[in-house]
């Protein structure tokens, strides 16, 4: 496979050592394939670019050095290649093809990456998209390496980009919701932009009706509410989001295009999600939606629903969707048809022409690329069949040279040649799978699965890979799978953690040895199996997250475990566990995380790949032995020169380590110096680096897999021989002869097996014969339900080792568990009979049920469990409860406790309003009237405007209107913002007033219920005394007049019953009885009372109230008969009736009393509510007049609002309308610009085109007198040979490719202008033979004509070049001509709305809405009944009201219309007022600046300035003047410097003599001082101190007086200047003014 580089690697290695190269790559197409010829397609994969040629299917590789490959595009007129980097500032590369030479690179300033790149198809153009933070369309000049234009549109994804194919300038862009069209327009050598959104119908296919939202045309006139704004203006929008803005009813969701193709008229087809397909004319880009025509035959099935991709044919396009069919949609018109036209096994996701059209590839979702060739019997080929996902793992088939295998995450193994990379066969597994590994010793391969189990592949013979066997290890998924360098083990890790020990030959069926336990999360497992060993060492790794380490756990494995039998059992325990001390199982840990360690050769030390930090460091190994952990230190430490963490593996000889990272980087090092010989970057950071490597035996062949790249690489050594190739050769040798008769065993084994059946078993017989036999034995225990499993379910090998154990545990101990049983049956007989026994005793000697429980621990432990049940539901429901107490009491803080005042209501009895309320309202009519009438004349005393001009009637409650504003004079914004807060000052004082009514109202209703039910009491004793049956009427307030009792729970309320605790039963109990026995002493003590009841009924005087129950006694006589009475009887009967009789007296009268006392109270009760009533329906229409007031305030405040909403509307509509003008005027001067700049352009483009134009003329005319020596006969022959010009051949394409291009010539570019001048050249060259000169003539004569004619022959082909672009450059003024026409016109159309804008706003602040009170009717008619009879009705015509009321309307028409003409006189009259104070402000605020102008002072400088012709010749002659000036000072200034720095060296030089000098001095001032205080002594002895003092006085006098005399004369200097100013202002004062006449 060929293959090339963008540059060589960076490190450099020695002449002469070995290096790797790429031999081949194997990826699949991630991105759309491309062709770059007629059979060559090429796509991207990893840091590759692969080319696949369709006949011969060879490969050639491209690599591009700076990292994983981005996008891909081809162009093939010039047959190259273009395709960007993914690093930092990313590049474009563009290569020849199939040279595989750089051509050139692109950079850009593009931060991160590039998302699309496409090739014009004429001319040397290419375009480019970047993703974000740009997202910058560019334009690029590839040949010259020149970026022609750029626009960037932040946050516009694009999904797919392509030229016109008829048409470079043409470029269209689509994403998910929008289509654009970019125009590139050209001036000389400037080029521009110009983009075009296309409009998009809606989802159903309708198109929708867009209108100017700039300046809406559809705005209907409010005569009374002002002027509508548009939805911009209502939105408060001002900048250019009102140019857009749509409403979110008004937003309707649109088509969402998917795909799109260019057809040979210009025009676009553009296929939807919703499954449409739109025709975009390219010039106009209006958009066609196609019918779609239904045929009866087609399969109802299959439906098209979104196109993904479109490929243009001549009778319409190619499109295929999800469904793995590609469909031809034949169009006619405005209508296509739909044939099915291919049938693919996958999604198809790119279709795609080749140049000649011969050939449609078709690339599916899976990356597999198909061919179909139109024309041939066999049309279909599947030229890359990809595989199922990305490779998980790889390695060689022994002995690694030959056949290689691989596998993908959903079970795909293929088998590949190691060659060149050519599929053989492949198998599905079925199943996730995550690992594979080949045995060294057989041709055989494990695969590690998701599930658990490993599945074995005889690969033997590779036209037929099937599954061997298959092993069920855990239900933990595989990590891992080694194989140790002899094949005599399989290592099995599983993410639980354990690593089971399988035999790796496959005629002991893989039988597993066992299994031991390490840590979780296993990094990586090696192991160390050499040729003259009895032992397998094994290393694994795993991290310590919660230290911060990493643990090293070292075993051995003696190679007699999977010969004899005898000792594996030995080795293990029942449940299949190694014995550590068996295989000498040894822990280690680092202090510093590692992410792959493995073992040398001779197991002296681990080399480990630090985690953190860029080191590869060798730990030794203690030779002693040891228990318990050893903490490693790092005896060799050598920097890895590689990025993130990486991975090490050993070769087969052990003496190369090789070293990957997530950097991409290979390295291959020497195990023992760990420096690097060998170095390869065959992946790159931006697919996550390599995931993993393999070295076949004799280390000749490296295969290297990407981790997120999908790319498989595959190395070869350059320069390998020596010492180095032959260590390895030798070691693989030996390798291999101490392997070949076991690998000749296995294989035969292999070869029969594969003809036999399959053995997918997971255990050997003996051990299901064990099972059954214990499955079918009677053991009823709780381990005999754990043994008994359904046989249908597939149990792990763990499992089942651990159920064997339980079955030979249970086995082993059946006949003591049965006599242990027989005790516990006869126990619990026993236990029974006792508690039969305890039924039948005393309840006092009865024992509980809990104390028969023998087992007391389980009692105990069940009466735990139930009581923390209990106590998990009590605090779930307290947590409940106080969940609902919590939202109770934030509904009521929210709802009841924030409001100032709480809602309550009153309400009447209802018996008293519906017997009086009608009366009440005939009777108080008048007398209402007469006080509306009063009330008015008071309203109109207080306010300052009568109440039909304030709009309300607020003054009824006493509320001051003087503040408020009349409703005419509102006009400016801030008086409307007063207006408002004033009239909701207004409306909380009208609520104010009636809420505090309504307080006394309710205070006086709780008040007369207090009193009521005073006197409910006495009417109560009265009915019980007169014993009537009359219910007495008992008031309540109701929950609406006692809000507050609703957030109360009454007990009433509770229906579920209240749960006490053990204590407080308990004490309630104890507080009754307590309560019950001091009642009972009391009554036992108090006989005294206890004998008043029983005699006189409780009481020492009879009441009055007894009388109507008191009862005189007959006497006993009375039962015998009148004849046997006697006297003294007779006359005891006769007091009796007496008494009788005035008891009854005392009874009627005290009943009477009674029965008038009732009537007292319950009249008193009816005259209370009544009058309670009548107060309180006063106070409802006070309450409705409080609402009446408190709307018609609330409608002042809307209608204010919404004038200062409309006046807010206003400003924003013409705060936009200015901001658009500026926008429009600032385009209008990058037009104005533009033209300016494109004349200029055109004007010396059109000299030099006149220039070269004369030339030519010029050459055509001086032909003669350049060849006036010869005869003048020779002369015409060669004037007419000057004037031939050769004929040019145009190679006429084949009619078959003319027939099936759909695009077929295209038009011409800078290449085929080149190739035409080329050919023209060559013709002139056979021109130019000496055989056609003419007989006779001199051969420096033809020499001569030839280099004029050929002279000519350019100067016409450059006329011909600058004529092109002199026409190009006129429509390229001629747009900008018509660009600049229509800004002026936008502008003046925003002129215009601006005007209109304006007068609808002054006519705003001119009408106002007022609100006034209007009279209602005073007529009501009560009880109206309709009148049937008419005796003294007359018939009148109809026409005749029909005219009465026409002249009726006329003239009130006539009367409104002349109100309006007054009004308009009136506001004319106002406006011209206003007028007139305005042109007066304006006169006065002339007057002022002709004042102030006259008072200006006029300068010199200013009379130069109008008065100097040549002003600013002589400022120029001033700045040079002064220019000269500056020069001399900065030289003087210069000069002064040097002197100022040499006068410094003299001062110091000077200053260090001072200061040896001050030295001196001071200590000769110490010697003086010295001297001084000796005086001094002497002087105060000799008593001079009185003349020092005079002198010092006389001294300080003097100084005194000259300061004294220094501030006079300062002042007096003070003075003078002042006066010195006095008088230059009184000079300059009479200077004369310069007035303008």
């Amino acid at each position: 496979m060929a293959h090339g580089r963008e540059r060589e690697d960076t490190s450099v290695h020695p002449a002469g050592s070995p290096n790797l190269s790429v031999r081949w790559v194997q990826g699949f197409p991630k991105q759309h394939v491309n062709f770059v010829n007629d059979n060559t397609f090429c796509y991207p994969s990893g840091n590759y670019v692969i080319f696949i040629d369709i006949e011969t299917k060879k490969k050639t590789v491209l690599q591009c050095i700076n990292g994983i490959v981005g996008v891909v595009a081809t162009n093939i007129p010039y047959e190259v290649v273009a395709f960007s980097d993914r690093k930092l500032r990313p590049l474009i590369h563009i290569y020849n093809f199939p040279a595989l030479t750089r051509r050139t690179k692109l950079k850009g300033n593009v931060l991160l990456d590039y998302t699309l790149l496409t090739f014009s198809y004429c001319g040397t153009y290419l375009a480019s998209y970047s993703s974000l933070p740009e997202f910058e369309l560019t334009l690029w000049n590839w040949e010259s390496n020149v970026i022609l234009c750029k626009k960037s549109q932040p946050g516009v994804d694009v999904s797919q980009m392509s030229f016109n194919p008829m048409n470079w300038r043409q470029l269209c862009l689509s994403s998910s919701s929008t289509v654009t069209v970019w125009t590139i327009e050209r001036c000389n050598q400037e080029h521009y932009f110009k983009p075009k959104t296309v409009k998009l119908p809606l989802e159903d296919g309708s198109f929708l009706d867009e209108t100017d939202v700039v300046f809406p045309q559809s705005l209907s006139k409010d005569p009374i509410y002002g002027p509508v704004m548009p939805l911009s203006a209502i939105a408060g929008l001002v900048t250019e989001e009102a140019e857009t803005f749509r409403p979110k009813d008004d937003v309707y969701p649109l088509l969402h295009p998917t795909v799109h193709c260019w057809t040979p008229t210009s025009d676009l087809y553009v296929g939807c999600e919703e499954g449409h397909l739109l025709m975009i004319n390219g010039d106009t880009l209006k958009t066609t939606m196609l019918n779609k025509i239904e045929e009866e035959s087609q399969l109802e099935r299959r439906n098209l629903i979104s196109p993904i991709t479109l490929a243009y044919q001549k009778e319409g396009v190619f499109a295929s969707g999800i469904d793995g069919f590609v469909y031809s949609f034949i169009i006619k018109d405005l209508s296509y048809k739909i044939e099915d036209f291919l049938e693919i096994e996958r999604p198809v996701e790119h279709l795609m022409f080749s140049p000649n059209y011969r050939m449609l590839l078709i690339q599916t979702d899976k990356g597999s690329v198909y061919i179909y060739t139109f024309g041939e019997e066999t049309a279909l080929q599947k030229v890359l069949d990809a595989c199922d996902g990305k490779f998980l793992a790889i390695d060689f088939v022994s002995p690694g040279t030959q056949h290689f295998m691989t596998l993908t995450h959903s079970g795909e193994v293929c088998l590949w040649w190691i060659e060149d990379c050519t599929f053989v066969n492949k198998i599905y597994l079925n199943t996730p799978a995550t690992v594979l590994a080949c045995c060294p010793s057989s041709l055989c391969a494990a695969v590690g699965t998701v599930g658990g189990s490993v599945q074995y592949i005889n690969v033997q013979d590779p036209e037929s890979l099937h599954v061997l066997h298959k092993a069920f290890l855990s239900e933990s998924p595989v990590q891992h799978l080694v194989y140790d360098q002899r094949g005599i083990f399989l290592l099995v890790v599983t993410s639980e953690g354990k690593v089971f020990i399988i035999n790796a030959n496959p005629s002991s069926s893989f039988e597993i040895i066992g299994f031991t336990e390490v840590g979780k999360e296993i990094l990586q497992i090696s192991t160390v199996s050499l040729l003259e060993s009895d032992v397998v060492e094994v290393l694994v790794l795993s991290p310590l997250p919660e230290t911060g380490r990493s643990r090293l756990e070292m075993f051995t494995l003696p190679i007699i475990l999977p010969q004899d039998p005898m000792v594996s059992e030995t080795f293990t325990d029942e449940r299949g566990r190694l014995r550590d001390e068996l295989i000498h199982k040894y822990l280690y840990e680092v202090e510093h995380t590692l992410s792959s360690a493995v073992l040398d050769f001779q197991s002296h030390r681990i080399c480990g790949f630090c985690n953190h930090v860029p080191y590869i460091c060798s730990y030794p190994i203690p030779r002693e032995e040891h228990t318990g952990v050893v903490i490693l230190k790092p005896h060799q430490k050598v920097q890895s020169r590689q990025y993130g963490s990486g991975m090490l593996y050993l070769s087969s000889h052990g003496l190369w380590l090789a070293t990957i990272a997530k950097c991409g980087i290979l390295c291959i090092r020497d195990i023992y110096t760990l420096e690097t010989f060998a170095r390869c970057r065959s992946h790159s950071h931006q697919g996550r680096g390599i995931q993993s490597i393999r070295i076949s035996a004799n280390g000749e062949s490296i295969l290297v897999n990407g981790r997120d790249d999908g790319t498989l690489i595959y190395l070869k050594w350059r320069r390998f021989g020596g010492n180095l190739a032959a260590e390895i050769f030798d070691y693989s040798q030996r390798l291999l002869s101490s392997m070949i008769r076991t690998m000749n065993e296995e294989n035969d084994y292999l070869s029969t097996a594969s003809e036999g059946p399959l053995d997918l078993g997971l255990e050997p017989e003996p051990e299901h014969t064990v099972h059954q036999r214990m499955r079918s034995s009677s053991i009823d225990s709780s381990q005999e339900e754990l043994v008994s499993t359904d046989v249908a379910k597939e149990i792990p090998w763990i499992q089942q080792k651990s159920q064997e154990a339980i079955r030979k545990e249970v086995y082993r101990f059946s006949r003591k568990r049965k006599e242990i049983k027989r005790g516990i049956r006869a126990l619990a007989k026993t236990v029974m009979k006792m508690m039969e026994e305890n039924e039948t005793v005393d309840n006092i000697a009865k024992l509980d049920q809990r104390e028969f429980g023998l087992d007391l621990e389980e009692l105990e432990r069940l009466n735990d469990e139930s009581e923390e049940e209990v106590a998990k539901l009590r605090r779930d429901a307290e947590m409940h409860n106080l969940a609902k107490s919590y939202l109770t009491e934030l509904i009521k803080n929210e709802c009841w406790d924030s409001m100032v005042v709480k809602g309550r209501a009153l309400k009447l009895r209802k018996e008293i309003v519906e017997v009086h309320s009608a009366i009440n309202l005939v009777k108080n009519h008048a007398e209402e009237e007469d006080e509306e009438e009063d009330d008015e004349d008071k309203r109109a005393k207080n306010a300052n405007l009568p109440n039909y001009l304030l709009g309300s009637l607020s003054t009824d409650f006493g509320v001051d209107t003087s503040l408020l504003t009349s409703q005419l004079e509102l006009h400016s914004k801030e008086e409307k913002i007063n207006q408002i807060i004033l009239l909701k000052d207004m409306i909380y004082k009208v609520k104010t007033a009636f809420n505090s009514e309504f307080d006394a109202a309710y205070k006086h209703k709780v008040f007369e219920i207090a009193r009521v039910k005073e006197r409910n009491v006495r009417i109560q004793e009265i009915i019980l005394d007169l014993e009537l049956e009359e219910k007495v009427w008992r008031p309540e307030f109701e929950d609406c007049e006692v809000p507050e009792r609703t957030l109360v729970v009454e007990n009433e309320e509770i229906t579920v019953r209240k749960h006490v605790n053990p204590w407080q039963k308990a004490k309630a109990e104890l507080i009754t009885a307590r309560e019950m026995q001091r009642r009972l002493q009391s009554q036992s003590m108090d006989t005294r009372h206890r004998a008043l009841n029983d005699m006189m009924g409780g009481v020492l005087e009879m009441k009055k109230e007894d009388i109507l129950r008191m009862v005189i006694p007959q006497p006993p006589f009375m039962a015998k008969p009148d004849a046997m009475w006697t006297e003294e009887e007779r006359k005891q009967f006769k007091e009796y009736e007496k008494k009788v009789k005035e008891l009854n007296e005392e009874r009627d009268k005290y009943r009477k009393s009674l029965e008038a006392e009732l009537k007292k109270l319950q009249n008193s009760i009816q005259e209370t509510t009544q009058n309670f009533d009548d107060n309180l329906k006063k106070l409802f229409e006070r309450r409705v007049k409080a609402e009446m007031v408190v709307n018609q305030e609330e409608l002042k405040i809307n209608n204010l609002v919404f004038s200062l909403l409309l006046d807010e509307e206003l400003s924003s509509r013409e705060l936009f309308l200015n901001n658009y003008l500026a926008k429009q005027h600032h385009e209008k001067n990058n037009s104005s610009e533009a033209i300016r700049k494109s004349r200029e352009d055109l004007d010396v483009y059109k000299e030099q085109y006149d220039n070269l134009l004369a030339e030519d003329k010029v050459l055509d005319r001086s032909f003669k007198k350049e060849f006036s020596e010869i005869p003048s006969h020779q002369v015409e022959i060669l004037y007419k040979l000057f004037k031939r010009r050769p004929r040019i051949h145009k190679l006429k394409a084949h009619t078959e490719t003319t027939s099936i291009v759909p695009f077929g010539e295209r038009p011409g570019s800078a290449k085929l202008n080149k190739d035409n001048f080329a050919q023209l050249m060559k013709a002139m060259d056979e021109l130019d033979n000496i055989n056609n000169m003419p007989e006779g003539l001199d051969p420096l004569v033809w020499e001569h004509f030839c280099t004029t004619r050929r002279i000519k022959v350019e100067n016409e082909q450059k006329v011909k070049q600058k004529a092109a672009g002199l026409v190009e450059m006129v429509a390229f003024l001629r747009k900008r001509v018509e660009e600049d026409e229509k800004v002026q016109q936008e502008i003046e159309k925003v002129f215009h709305e601006l005007i209109l804008l304006q007068e609808d706003k002054v006519k705003f602040q001119l009408n106002l809405t007022i609100q006034l009170l209007l009279k209602q009717g005073q007529i009501e008619l009560e009880n109206f009944q309709l009148t049937l009879d008419y005796p003294d009705a007359i018939l009148i015509n109809k026409n005749i009201i029909e005219d009465l009321n026409s002249v009726i309307r006329t003239q009130g028409q006539k009367k409104v219309a002349s109100m309006m003409e007054t009004k308009d006189v009136h506001k004319g009259i106002f406006q011209i007022e206003w007028e007139h104070k305005k042109m007066e402000m304006e006169m006065e605020d002339l007057n002022q600046k002709a004042w102030d102008i006259q008072m200006l002072f006029f300068s010199r400088d200013r009379q130069k300035f109008l008065t100097e012709p040549n002003y600013e010749s002589l400022i120029s002659l001033q700045i040079g003047i002064m220019e000269q000036t500056i020069a001399v000072i900065d030289k003087t200034h210069k000069k002064n410097v040097e002197n100022c720095k040499k006068l410094l060296k003299k001062l110091g030089k000077c200053s260090n003599q001072k200061d040896v000098a001050n030295y001196g001095l001071s200590c000769n001032l110490r010697e003086e001082l010295v001297a001084v205080s000796e005086r001094k002594d002497i002087c105060n002895a000799m008593g001079s101190k009185l003349t020092c003092e005079k002198i010092v006085k006389e001294r300080y006098e003097n100084m005194m007086q000259q300061q004294k005399l220094t501030n006079i004369s300062k002042q007096q200097a003070e003075e003078i200047s002042i006066l010195q100013a006095e008088v230059e202002r009184l000079r300059m004062k009479t200077f004369p003014a310069l007035v303008k006449m």
